[in-house]
């Protein structure tokens, strides 16, 4: 009988954790994650969306704590998906970005070193093109791939560079099968409503319904190479079942702007001058911005086969009518 397949996700209550978790399951894995926290809010959400999750209490900051996570779940696979992954709160706390995002991905690392699973478990590094930086003198034609420059804008990005380094050099030095996903920006409806497109397709539904009226965004110009997280995630796990251990930029070959995914979004609710409910905050307006960023997937096409299915009208689309189902079914609730 051949042995159930065991995975470990750290960041098992992000976007891409539910995702990951969920693909993971039906392909008849075992799959643990790791939860920060005793009292975490996210918990009884993982508990009841994914009761076939084993969650294991640890911490990228807690070497200790991850060490008994890798022995407790002994994982084939080892998917990295923690971190302070947002642009913007990292100018605000720099230090916990660099703790966490950084830092983190060397505890991981050095878990599954020293418990003698160097050569069983495999890896996956969440890396990002946040670490390219959108700057003229590094940006192909084509799109940023795997042998791009690299010049982060954020310490978000900065902290991701060193994750991603180190990821390389623990493949190197001691000869770990460690894959980094170099992800340009994936979205859907398990993003956290913090993050500019889930800001969006929230604030939409709640125009729509009433409920608002209107979103305040900062800047609307910078572009992104924006897909599906359900396609991406599958992308992870082809990366931990290739010969190889290697680097992959996942994209979509496309770029649009944050104006761009506004008139989209307001079309969805029959709008098609969304400029009256909009506000820009300069609150929201970073100290250094990545004008745009578009990538090149070719590698993971040609070597993992990989192919994204959803393209930037239907994501729009996608999460516009999840946020309008969900904001629907909270209005109909019964007040206490």
């Amino acid at each position: 009988m051949t042995e159930r397949r065991r995975a470990l996700i750290t960041g098992i209550t992000g976007q891409d954790g539910g995702h990951l978790a969920e693909q993971l399951h039906e392909k008849g894995y075992e799959v643990f994650g790791l939860i920060r926290g005793q009292n975490n809010p996210r918990r009884v959400e993982v508990e009841t969306d994914m009761p076939y999750v084993t969650l294991i209490e640890g911490d990228l900051t807690d070497p200790t704590s991850l060490v008994r996570a890798v022995e407790t779940s002994d994982p084939h696979e080892l998917y990295n998906l923690a971190a302070i992954s947002h642009v913007g709160y990292s100018f605000k706390n720099p230090t916990l970005t660099a703790d966490v995002t950084a830092k983190g991905v060397l505890n991981v690392l050095e878990a599954v070193r020293v418990t003698g699973r160097a050569q069983t478990t495999r890896i996956y590094q969440a890396s990002t093109s946040e670490m390219f930086g959108g700057l003229d003198y590094n940006r192909p034609g084509a799109g940023y791939n795997e042998n791009s420059l690299f010049h982060p804008r954020s310490p978000y990005g900065v902290a991701k560079l060193y994750g991603h380094w180190i990821a390389k050099n623990y493949r190197e030095s001691y000869d770990m099968f460690v894959s980094c996903g170099i992800l340009f920006n994936h979205e859907g409806e398990r993003r956290g409503v913090e993050f500019v497109t889930r800001k969006i397709t929230h604030a939409v539904a709640r125009i729509k319904l009433g409920l608002q009226p209107h979103i305040e965004l900062g800047d609307l110009w910078p572009k992104r190479d924006w897909g599906y997280a359900g396609d991406f995630v599958d992308g992870m796990w082809r990366m931990l079942q290739h010969d190889v251990p290697d680097d992959f930029v996942l994209a979509t070959g496309e770029t649009h702007s944050i104006e761009e995914f506004l008139t989209l979004a307001f079309a969805e609710i029959g709008i098609d001058d969304w400029k009256p409910y909009v506000v820009q905050n300069p609150a929201y307006m970073r100290p250094a911005e990545v004008d745009i960023l578009l990538g090149d997937p070719t590698k993971a096409e040609n070597e993992l086969g990989w192919r994204r299915e959803v393209d930037f009208p239907g994501l729009v689309s996608l999460m516009v009518a999840h946020d309008l189902a969900v904001q629907s079914r909270q209005l109909s609730l019964p007040s206490a």
